[in-house]
């Protein structure tokens, strides 16, 4: 039977590659004249292009009308694509994070609820909203990363490196409650 089976394959080689050829063809097309469409509508922006005002105001309204809601963790989801999904903006991941008190960012499971609560679209050009004084000291608490204390009183946890070297940390990454770190 197999060897039939087989045999029909053979015979019908050419008839199956045209087949898939012309679905390749037909596919590719799609992909194309919809892309091209986008762009004409706007709705699609090539990478570093802002949106215009009423495009973003369009899109906060329509997430606004959605949430706030919850949300089923799938296999393979980040906070980063279920912001996307949400938000159609990968930004919103803090919020997500900050609205369901998760410690670590990284560590959701697959089935866990998640609250998306309804804020602002944040995009990559956005500044930070508050930023504290810079200058004075700081005492460490439990939980701290150098990190968090630079984008709390700097606005930007690159600044973690300006800390470290005030304080001549040897290990940056091993930092204990009650020290008190001199911010430059």
């Amino acid at each position: 039977m197999l060897k039939s089976i087989l045999k029909q394959i053979k015979i019908n080689e050419s008839t199956i590659s045209t087949f898939l050829g012309v679905l390749v063809i037909v596919v590719v097309g799609a992909l194309v004249i919809n892309y091209f469409r986008n762009l004409d509508t706007g709705s699609t922006l090539p990478t570093g292009i802002s949106v215009s005002n009423d495009t973003e105001q369009q899109q906060q309204d329509e997430v606004s009308k959605e949430l706030p809601t919850t949300y089923k963790v799938a296999k393979g989801d980040t906070l980063w694509s279920i912001s996307e999904k949400h938000y159609n903006a990968g930004y919103n991941w803090v919020d997500i994070q900050s609205e369901n008190n998760l410690q670590n960012a990284n560590m959701i499971t697959e089935g866990q609820e998640l609250t998306i609560p309804k804020v602002a679209i944040r995009s990559p050009l956005e500044a930070p909203t508050e930023l504290k004084a810079s200058a004075g000291s700081y005492t460490v608490v439990h939980g701290d990363t150098l990190w968090d204390i630079a984008l709390s009183h700097y606005g930007s946890g690159f600044k973690w490196i300006d800390i470290a070297s005030a304080n001549n940390l040897v290990n940056p990454h091993l930092i204990h409650a009650a020290t008190i770190f001199v911010l430059p």
